[in-house]
């Protein structure tokens, strides 16, 4: 059986564990592995052709210490790598310029094994300030299989390359659970501004979710608030937002953390009216349920996506937010739908050099049953 190793960022983020979701459901004849916390086992129970190994078990710190101790680092993973017929590299914003960025660079670097096909699938380039940061990257992208690129500004940065390309964001690809009814609720999910970057936000920006919630119940609305990644602080925004509130009118929200149930939250948006998308993939995902989605965009990840799609409805970036008025984002119910079939179709082409690597193994495969039979 073909057998490819994944890198992901594996920290309970909605959106990152959705791209790990489409990969697998897409080649459930290919064993694929990952090397990921504990509780990523029940994330993905469903998942029959997705190996977890644990990277927070006892027995795989202490193997990866000894042989740090003999100058051999990762060496589970490096053994991983070794194992597989290729690694897929599926992300979004992975290629953030930090200010220890050099020595992440040199340490991925160490674990790559150049002999393996290398696939890199579904993230944006930056933000970055560091010509050396993008320069020693686009010398590293050279040698890659393939890297598909999920807007135009990162594809524009390397499109002189011969395998760079160009497709939607491969959760457009994702089918949603089907609501049997619409509900009458707004579906609100959050960030905590400071671990965007955004750190003088953090105020303003839950005293406008507040507001925003207010006014959608003195429409008649009740409020969902979604926590897509509680380790980069939703939950603990969701908590202040809460505490603002007026409490007769807390009864009126409802809260859903993700944490290892990937179904919850993409039902709630499935049944939800109108979709506030502080995260980038609550946009996609209120998209893909067609439902008409107000943006709150902490990057220009997100406006360029929403250029690339030709979404023309209004919403707001963290520039622009001390002026937001709440009944601006609740009209917009009416106002800020939009089609995305043709990037459900056009989404699919992220994988389409990653189809023909394992019709390849495939066939070698049985040619080579064949041969000994």
């Amino acid at each position: 059986m073909k057998n490819m190793l994944i890198y992901a960022y594996t920290a309970f983020n909605l959106g990152d564990d959705l791209f790990i979701k489409v990969l697998c459901e897409r080649y459930p004849d290919t064993q694929f592995t990952i090397l990921a916390p504990r509780m990523y086992k029940i994330t993905f129970k469903d998942l029959k052709n997705l190996r977890v190994y644990a990277s927070d078990s006892i027995l795989l710190r202490g193997i990866n210490f000894l042989f740090k101790k003999i100058k051999r680092p990762n060496f589970v993973q490096r053994l991983l790598v070794k194992h597989s017929d290729g690694i897929v590299h599926i992300g979004g914003s992975i290629f953030m310029e930090a200010k220890y960025w050099k020595e992440y660079f040199d340490k991925a670097e160490t674990i790559r094994d150049k002999s393996k096909p290398y696939f890199l699938l579904g993230a944006n380039f930056g933000p970055f300030t560091d010509d050396e940061y993008y320069q020693k990257h686009k010398e590293l992208f050279k040698e890659y299989t393939d890297i598909c690129f999920r807007e135009e500004y990162s594809y524009q940065l390397f499109k002189d390359l011969r395998n760079v390309r160009l497709a939607p964001d491969i959760i457009f690809q994702l089918t949603l659970p089907e609501a049997l009814v619409k509900q009458n609720y707004v579906a609100i999910s959050v960030i905590k501004p400071s671990s965007k970057g955004l750190g003088s936000y953090d105020l303003l920006y839950y005293e406008k979710m507040k507001e925003v919630a207010i006014y959608c119940i003195q429409q008649g609305f009740d409020v969902h608030f979604l926590s897509f990644c509680e380790h980069e602080g939703d939950q603990e925004a969701i908590e202040h937002i809460i505490d603002l509130l007026p409490k007769e009118l807390v009864s009126r929200t409802r809260t859903h953390l993700y944490k290892t149930n990937i179904n919850e939250i993409l039902s709630v948006i499935s049944e939800s009216s109108f979709v506030v998308a502080s995260r980038f993939h609550a946009m996609i995902l209120g998209w893909v349920a067609d439902k008409p989605v107000f943006p709150i965009a902490y990057s220009n990840k997100m406006i360029n996506v929403m250029q690339d799609a030709g979404f023309t409805g209004l919403y707001t970036d963290f520039k622009s937010l001390e002026a937001l008025q709440p009944e601006q984002v609740f009209n917009s119910i009416h106002t800020n739908g939009i089609d995305v079939s043709p990037q459900v179709i056009h989404a699919e082409r992220h994988f389409e050099k990653l189809d023909s690597h394992l019709s390849l193994l495939g066939r070698r495969a049985y040619e080579s049953k064949t041969e000994y039979s």
